[in-house]
């Protein structure tokens, strides 16, 4: 009997394949089903040696907490860069900002930099070669060391809980 981990190495991106794939094809007849289960297997197994190893979890709530925390501060700063936007006295102040890591992983880096460049009002702009230092644009940001605090402790802190403990 074959392993389920040999030929489907991570089952909810085969489950997330086969929904994608029905919902673009727009349709449940059995021929696009079997089509994007095919799909759904054999990407996954074609792709996943070119993959790096999946990171441990190892607090699921707090990853939960931590990406309602994102949508929510996604929200805010929409709102708050719409107003420096539409403020007729807006005095922004542009400032490219070195944000040393406390992160070692290279996914839980990758992650904050997204989550940063998901912030509007910032923008992950390079990684340095050591990988200790991330630099960010940040639209307005007065206060280099404020900035620095908030993203550690809103962003990094948690990352740094949920997988590298």
């Amino acid at each position: 009997m074959i392993k389920p981990r040999s030929w489907l190495p991570t089952p909810l991106l085969s489950i997330l394949l086969l929904v994608v794939w029905l919902l673009l094809v727009r349709s449940l007849a059995f021929g696009q089903f079997l089509l994007g289960a095919f799909l759904a297997v054999t990407i996954p197994l074609a792709t996943h040696r070119f993959w790096d190893a999946q990171p441990r979890i190892a607090k699921p709530w707090l990853l939960l907490r931590f990406v309602l925390r994102v949508l929510g501060d996604i929200l805010i700063a929409n709102i708050e860069v719409a107003w420096l936007i539409i403020n007729p006295r807006r005095r922004l102040h542009p400032h490219f900002v070195e944000y040393p890591l406390m992160l070692k992983d290279r996914f839980t880096i990758t992650l904050l930099a997204n989550t940063i460049s998901l912030t509007p009002g910032t923008v992950s702009a390079n990684l340095r070669m050591d990988g200790k230092t991330l630099l960010i644009h940040a639209l307005n940001a007065k206060d280099e060391a404020a900035l620095i605090a908030h993203i550690r402790e809103r962003y990094e802190q948690p990352l740094k809980e949920i997988y590298e403990c």
